[in-house]
């Protein structure tokens, strides 16, 4: 697919082109210059064709070993992936020696560039600017407003003799699972109807590609397990915290299985935020959390699961998120074995509801003991989309009553008259009784564990919505 790069200085308003092309709210807006530090890509459409963009962070005349040195070199990886380049100058500023150096830089690149002047409202300094562009040699600048959505049309047409022949469109995948917003709507709607699960809609989503998101504290090593994972410096890494502010989605395989990376900023306790753009960030990775399907919480084995850490664990479980903890570092610290118990400790109190959450430890510097990772992701994941027929259901729950009937209700029995699954990913599921208000939480959790046991249904969160039939005769 035709893939066009954005690249230009610091606070030239890339990201906001980006997120007019995309259609959405992908990457973080500032007046801050430098919020962008890695590039992404994503799906965009213009004038009725669908293309790939690619938002870079800003060109900086700096080559030393500086986190600036470092984004211009991630810019650079980025534009070799591009079919053509849009060169982003400021309408308002005219142009700066910045823009002229790597004006100068891309006319040696072999790769169509074409010029354009952002910030061109009614402005009678735009026309200055505009002038001055034509010395960049890079042809004729078309004025753009990014933020008020003027001049695509003409961005269009200087876009269009190098676009490829017509390729198929290819349909936007919606997001899936169950969050913990999904259940408030079905818990709070009495004539809800479940209807049981299509089994080719489940097989079809099993082909889709798996989405991973990586979170946790600042500096956890969320960058370097990324790119330890897909066997490449992708994102920017360094001894500094907070480098990642957006979330970063990275496409990757893994012996024939598509995976969706998600990297994410480092995620601080509330109180500690003052900055905007770093609640902006934040704000990033929890969307990231809702929108996967397996959530890896990376962890410093030097400071393990602290109270930030458990804190996150937690939002993880109530959006129904399939979790895995990765405690990075391990090769770092001394007594292995009681911090590995410390950890489970910590996690079977916090997340009493779900046991068993699976646990890694490994280096992603030093790349040890990823094996065991993917193996843990991949059986995680089968495991939140597992399926029980109704059949099995009900035949577990006519034990269970037989062995452990429910507490009675007004010296009558609280009959459970019929179970079944109506939805995956996780695993949700639906129990009829003769009058749920009178169900105490206890029974509700037995019910749940004899889930888990019975089905082998361990280390993810399981969903249990209490029902009762209409009684015809009521009115």
């Amino acid at each position: 697919m035709f893939t066009l790069a954005i690249c230009g200085r610091p606070n030239v308003g890339k990201s906001t082109l980006f997120n007019r092309l995309t259609g959405k709210q992908l990457a973080i807006v500032h007046d801050t210059p430098g919020v962008t530090r890695d590039w992404r890509e994503a799906d965009a459409r213009l004038a009725g064709r669908n293309f790939k963009i690619i938002d870079t962070a800003g060109l900086e005349d700096i080559l030393d070993n500086s986190l600036e040195s470092r984004m211009n070199s991630k810019t650079e990886m980025a534009l070799q992936k591009a079919h053509a380049i849009l060169f982003v100058i400021d309408g308002r500023d005219g142009v700066t020696p910045v823009d002229k150096h790597f004006a100068k830089w891309l006319r040696r690149q072999d790769k169509p560039v074409i010029l354009a002047a952002n910030k061109c409202e009614n402005d009678s300094n735009v026309f200055a600017g505009l002038a001055e562009a034509y010395q960049l040699g890079l042809g004729e600048p078309i004025p753009l407003s990014a933020a008020h959505g003027h001049g695509f049309n003409d961005l269009y047409s200087y876009l269009e003799p190098h676009w490829p022949e017509d390729e198929p469109e290819e349909k936007e995948e919606e997001s899936d699972g169950v969050s913990v917003s999904d259940i408030d709507a079905l818990e709070g709607d009495e004539d809800f109807d479940f209807v049981l699960l299509d089994q080719e809609k489940e097989e079809e989503a099993t082909k889709r590609p798996v989405k991973i998101a990586i979170v946790g504290r600042p500096n956890a090593g969320k960058s370097t397990l990324l790119n330890a994972m897909i066997g490449q410096e992708r994102m920017i890494t360094g001894p500094e915290a907070g480098i990642t502010r957006d979330a970063i989605t990275v496409e990757w395989k893994h012996e024939g299985r598509e995976i969706r990376l998600v990297d994410t900023a480092g995620m601080r306790r509330k109180a500690k935020i003052q900055d905007k753009l770093e609640k902006m960030s934040v704000d990033e990775s929890i969307r990231a959390i809702r929108l996967a399907q397996v959530v890896l919480l990376v962890v410093d084995a030097q400071q393990p699961l602290e109270k930030q850490d458990l804190t996150i664990a937690q939002h993880v479980e109530r959006e129904g998120r399939a979790l895995v903890i990765v405690v990075n570092k391990w090769d770092l610290a001394e007594d292995k074995k009681e911090l590995l118990a410390n950890i489970k400790h910590k996690l079977s109190h916090v997340l009493s509801q779900v046991p068993d959450v699976p646990i890694v430890t490994l280096s992603a510097l030093r790349q040890t003991n990823f094996e065991k990772l993917f193996y843990k992701i991949f059986t995680c994941y089968e495991t939140w989309n597992i399926r029980v027929s109704t059949g099995r259901m009900n035949r577990w729950l006519k034990a269970l009553e037989s062995h452990h009937p429910a507490p009675l209700t007004q010296n009558r029995p609280n009959r459970l008259r019929y179970i079944t699954q109506i939805k995956t990913r996780p695993p949700t599921f639906a129990i009829w009784v003769s009058k749920p208000q009178d169900l105490p939480d206890s029974y509700k959790r037995y019910i749940v564990n004899g889930i888990r046991e019975t089905f082998k249904i361990v280390g993810v969160p399981i969903r249990l919505l209490v029902r009762t039939s209409k009684n015809p005769f009521k009115d």
